[in-house]
């Protein structure tokens, strides 16, 4: 199993990630689908040693990963120098296959697994990307110091933490403005929460290209007043 091209079937992800992307409104170009190929291999590597991804299916990498993380592009800020934050990322997701595509985006993926940071830090020297910071911490500890408040552009996560708690993190990590893109499977579909410093803008539910796997993608936006209630009276 991998993404490198051939007419053997097991070399069909290659395909499925192209068309898939397709699918999504991103066209992949052959220095990223090489990328896309480097990081499997990397992904199949460590998976020995730490666990990193479910492999029961050739496409499974592809589909429910790398297809799963491209599917917020359309959805995230177009703006240069975009600043985004990827909370409890595990194996890169989706904060390495959007940082792929989007390469000018500023990437920092937070992850308290000692073993998993490893496995990130090499996976981003491999794939030669720049602007990606590993930050090995508990989320929890990083609010309760006061770090990084207000910091990023968008937040996003996979099925991580529960969105009541995800909300609190895009209160403390966005700009006001900023957005908090929350990934859900199958599992949790329906999973209501609200938040006095982050209001629904939308939720997309729709079906990975390929397999067809349901998704949601629910978009929270901070209000704009939130820090400023949070100043004291000019005089």
């Amino acid at each position: 199993m991998c993404l490198h091209g051939g007419d053997d079937p097991e070399q069909e992800p290659l395909r499925a990630l192209r068309e898939g992307a397709t699918a999504l409104g991103v066209s992949l170009e052959a220095a990223e689908l090489r990328r896309f190929a480097t990081y499997e291999e990397e992904l199949l590597r460590w998976n020995r040693l730490v666990s990193l991804v479910a492999v029961k299916s050739p496409l499974d990498i592809a589909v429910k990963h790398f297809l799963d993380s491209l599917s917020l592009l359309p959805h995230l800020p177009r703006e240069e120098g975009l600043r985004l934050l990827d909370i409890g990322t595990g194996g890169g997701f989706p904060g390495l296959p959007l940082k792929i595509v989007r390469p000018e985006i500023e990437l920092h993926l937070l992850e308290i697994s000692r073993k998993k940071v490893s496995f990130l830090r090499e996976a981003v020297r491999k794939l030669g990307l720049t602007g990606v910071e590993v930050i090995h911490e508990r989320v929890e500890a990083v609010i309760r110091a006061g770090l990084r408040a207000g910091a990023y552009d968008a937040v996003v996560s996979r099925a991580a933490f529960p969105t009541a708690e995800l909300l609190a993190m895009g209160a403390h990590f966005l700009r006001p403005g900023g957005l908090l893109l929350v990934m859900r499977g199958p599992r949790k579909l329906e999973e209501p929460a609200v938040s006095q410093d982050l209001y629904q803008e939308k939720a997309v539910s729709f079906r990975l290209p390929v397999r067809g796997y349901p998704r949601m993608i629910i978009i929270f936006r901070k209000a704009a007043a939130t820090l400023k209630s949070a100043l004291p009276p000019a005089q």
